[in-house]
């Protein structure tokens, strides 16, 4: 009975950059729970791969290809779904610079993807679901896709840290203005997990080797770990959490 809960058929969710790495993993994960997904990468190719293993899950895909700093682009297509109840706010990047050397132009881009963009995405996609009239009793779900670096500082990741951190807060701020229309709104903060963009940092070996020291797990999160995460967040099995974290880090913050 109590699996029931992680069902999510019928629902309908909107995953961004969900071309590779952790949103694909938990668009594909949330169409193996029942969900219809709307996808968005900048990527066609990426979307076309994704979507045609999410419909061999017989459930259904909207996929669109869209840079999500573009505003308006991304406003006209979300006003045009039916309905959206799931969230999965993942689209983000990285630079690692040392702060004294932090590159404005880098520093600048880092906010507008991983801060404003993901803002401006969660904004849009929360008025189209308290369009629904039943919306409070079916409920609704964001999961903002942040990391450990949202809640301890690292080397090399000052910007990183002030867009996490930043979207820790929001999501806190989101989740009580959310409440009365039971939308939840959480992140899921993983360590550091193998994907297109850790790829290149980690075939540093001193970096790899100081990157496992720090987990006492010993070991890098899978995709899995954190796309089933964001699939508990979003279903009714989690449906008394709201405007907190769940941590994927192995033990990293715990010391």
């Amino acid at each position: 009975m109590f699996l029931k809960k992680y069902n999510l058929k019928n629902k309908i969710a909107l995953v961004s950059g969900a071309g590779k790495g952790l949103g694909r993993a938990c668009a594909i994960a949330l169409a193996e729970a029942g969900c219809n997904l709307i996808i968005i990468s900048r990527t066609k190719k990426d979307l076309d791969e994704v979507s045609k293993k999410i419909k061999k899950l017989k459930v259904k895909c909207k996929s669109f290809v869209c840079d999500i700093t573009n505003y308006d682009h991304l406003k006209n297509f979300i006003n045009k779904q039916p309905r959206i109840d799931i969230l999965i706010n993942n689209a983000g990047n990285n630079i690692p610079e040392h702060f004294t050397k932090v590159k404005r132009k880098n520093m600048e881009y880092l906010v507008k993807v991983n801060t404003i963009a993901a803002f401006n995405l969660a904004q849009l996609c929360t008025l189209k679901m308290i369009k629904l009239k039943n919306r409070k009793k079916v409920g609704g779900a964001i999961v903002n896709m942040s990391s450990q670096m949202g809640h301890v500082g690292g080397p090399i990741r000052s910007v990183y840290n002030m867009t996490k951190f930043g979207l820790e807060g929001l999501t806190k701020g989101m989740s009580i203005d959310l409440a009365k229309y039971n939308i939840r709104v959480n992140t899921v903060c993983p360590t550091f997990v193998v994907t297109p963009m850790t790829k290149k940092f980690l075939k540093n070996k001193k970096f790899k080797r100081e990157v496992l020291g720090n987990i006492p797990l010993r070991r890098f999160a899978e995709l899995s770990d954190v796309a089933s995460a964001a699939v508990f967040l979003a279903s009714d099995a989690a449906s008394m959490i709201n405007g907190t974290s769940l941590l994927v880090d192995g033990g990293w913050t715990a010391k």
